[in-house]
């Protein structure tokens, strides 16, 4: 990934919480027949290992559920919005403006790894719904569901195991940018109101400490 320093996070806490705060990755891997892509919930094992371990799952019918041993690349994408060139004060007097697209991306590098171990499939999914149900209302657990039912399901999955051998972290939150540019620019999303503008003007604040404006 081509990341330029003023946009380069190598903090591993910091790529660890954006891996869990994303929860949901671009499953690249590099096989004879080809490259192989699944969009999958992927679950982060911080202590595995020096920069963590990913698990998740697939259909046994999915191509990936064949990839043991295939060099692979998890892909998180966090926040990102367009960035227009009218926001930035430098449109009214040179002109010398282009848009751009900011965002937060992770990639995680390693070898991938299958599994079909029944009981560590069903663990897998223990440990998935657990962390995705923890903010509903009235969480849904494994054990909800009948045994045998569970059974059936897990019969139909693969297991993936991705130990991380290289994380790659690129904030790019206008840090290049002065000042007045940034202000320009928080204004600009501040203006749109959707999620994706007050999600990344979040960002934009939290990595260049910017106060949030009132109201």
């Amino acid at each position: 990934m081509y990341t330029p320093t003023a946009f380069r996070e190598a903090r591993l806490p910091e790529l660890h919480a954006a891996i869990d705060r994303i929860a949901f990755a671009s499953l690249v891997s590099t096989t004879a027949a080809g490259l192989r892509v699944s969009h999958i919930p992927l679950l982060l094992a911080p202590h595995e290992g020096p920069h963590g371990t990913l698990y998740g799952h697939v259909a046994r019918a999915n191509a990936h559920a064949t990839c043991s041993g295939a060099p692979s690349l998890a892909i998180f994408l966090g926040p990102h919005a367009y960035i227009s060139a009218g926001w930035y004060p430098g449109k009214q007097t040179h002109g010398r403006e282009v848009p751009t697209w900011n965002y937060i991306a992770v990639h995680a590098h390693g070898t991938l790894e299958t599994f079909d171990d029944p009981v560590a499939l069903r663990e897998l999914l223990r440990r998935l719904t657990d962390r995705h149900e923890r903010s509903m209302p009235s969480p849904w657990h494994l054990d909800d569901a009948p045994a045998d039912y569970i059974d059936r399901n897990l019969a139909a999955i693969t297991g993936l195991r991705l130990p991380i051998e290289r994380l790659e972290g690129k904030w790019k939150l206008s840090q290049n940018r002065t000042g007045a540019d940034r202000a320009g620019v928080l204004a600009g999303l501040d203006g749109l109101d959707s999620e994706d503008s007050r999600g990344m003007a979040e960002a934009i604040r939290a990595a260049n400490a910017v106060p949030k404006r009132p109201g």
